[in-house]
């Protein structure tokens, strides 16, 4: 049965190359930046406005604009970034489609239950927490297709969020210009243009035989869906699960060292709730750490069969962190992150000896409260201490209760 209701993101960075560069290196905010060399892969949004474009050749956006700065490519950062947006993404709903490094569909339908400003909540989040935990700027477009939802983030940008109400598409879409309708490149817009049709408006008041005759059997009838609204409303889910995480932004601090450890704790609980919920143990424990210079440390331990025991992942994660004291101590925490990697499911689990149940008791019995009433019914007690300066780790809580005491979502700060 078809959807009536906005529930698809279309979540887009923005400028991403330039937006990392200018990340890591504050000498370069606020001015036009382009990354590349002979031919630029990105350009800042300041570079843009003096119309620096992708794929463009370095003498010409120099020439456009002379005070550009040009700095190499660095992919492996760029991946870092990609990777602690996703699991941003993953972290607010298992329904994600990467597009690419950059972009991403995230179906939130299981998660609106009787709210309809759910979706728009979900997407202000993500684009808070990306803002606060990675820090770059991200739009975020809602609709209730893929198609209209990448089409929303189009307008929004840049750093935007714009929500498309089903009953309100086509106000939304028929003004547009062809140029903006997702599929439609430079070569079908000139030809577009020379039939006289400007807008998707003009495009839809054609019959879809004549759309089919100016553009072919193929194009036409796509098109003509795109116009009106008949594209899929699902996404396509990512099929591999490499690994579960998730981080959390601490704020410059100082945090102290209980403060840090409460963070990773609430953490390790968080994707280990997840991890027994999709019926899979894990091998590797990963810390990622981020400090106050933007500059990254990860470490890393197996152990010796898989798990998905909330005390058996706290304690590598707990381990590796105290192997990082003094590097935390030095340089100034600002976000930690943890990821379980070496998936598995957990029908096929070796379990050590002396044999005990893979998930104990109190593990099954956390989850099943935390389904009921919500990921904060049931904390460790040392998430409720707050150390001076840092806020006690707060949940960001996507699951709503359908019974039980009244819940309080957590938003991310801005």
């Amino acid at each position: 049965m078809e959807s009536r209701h906005a529930t698809i993101l279309h979540a887009d960075l923005d400028a991403f190359y330039a937006s990392v560069e200018q990340r890591d290196d504050p000498r370069l905010r606020g001015r036009p930046v382009a990354v590349g060399g002979g031919v630029v892969l990105a350009a800042s949004y300041e570079a843009k406005r003096r119309g620096v474009r992708t794929a463009m050749g370095g003498r010409q956006a120099r020439g456009l604009c002379p005070d550009l700065i040009v700095v190499r490519p660095r992919f492996d950062a760029y991946v870092e970034a990609s990777r602690e947006v996703f699991a941003i993404f993953r972290d607010v709903t298992p329904q994600v489609q990467g597009v690419s490094i950059d972009e991403a569909f995230l179906d939130v339908r299981g998660l609106r239950r009787a709210d309809p400003s759910a979706p728009a909540e979900h997407a202000a989040r993500v684009r808070t927490r990306v803002r606060d935990e990675v820090g770059l700027p991200i739009t975020v477009g809602v609709a209730r297709t893929p198609f209209l939802a990448k089409v929303a983030s189009r307008v929004a940008k840049p750093d935007g969020l714009l929500v498309v109400a089903p009953d309100d598409e086509d106000a939304f879409l028929h003004p547009l210009p062809v140029e903006t309708l997702w599929g439609v490149g430079e070569s079908t817009a000139t030809r577009l243009h020379g039939y006289g049709l400007r807008t998707a408006g003009d495009v839809a008041a054609l019959d879809e035989r004549v759309l089919r005759g100016l553009l072919g059997p193929a194009a036409g009838s796509h098109l003509y869906a795109v116009v009106h609204g008949r594209t899929p409303e699902r996404v396509v889910t990512d099929r591999a699960r490499g690994s579960v995480g998730a981080q959390r932004a601490l704020g410059r601090g100082p945090h102290s060292p209980e403060d840090v450890r409460a963070a990773l704790l609430g953490l390790v609980d968080r994707v280990c709730r997840r991890m027994r919920a999709g019926h899979l143990t894990a091998r590797t424990v990963v810390l990622r750490l981020r400090f106050a210079d933007f500059s990254r440390a990860t470490r890393s331990r197996s152990l010796a069969f898989g798990t998905a025991s909330s005390d058996e992942l706290r304690d590598a994660a707990l381990g590796l962190l105290d192997a990082a004291r003094d590097l935390v101590a030095a340089r100034g925490i600002t976000l930690v992150g943890v990821a379980l990697t070496g998936l598995a499911s957990d029908t096929v689990v070796q379990p050590p000896l002396p044999l005990s149940p893979p998930h104990d008791e109190l593990d099954r019995t956390v989850d099943s409260l935390a389904d009921r009433f919500g990921s904060r019914a049931v904390q460790r007690a040392s998430l409720l201490v707050v150390g001076d300066g840092f806020e006690a780790p707060q949940l960001d809580d996507v699951t709503r209760p359908t019974r039980g005491p009244a819940q309080v979502t957590a938003r991310g700060r801005r």
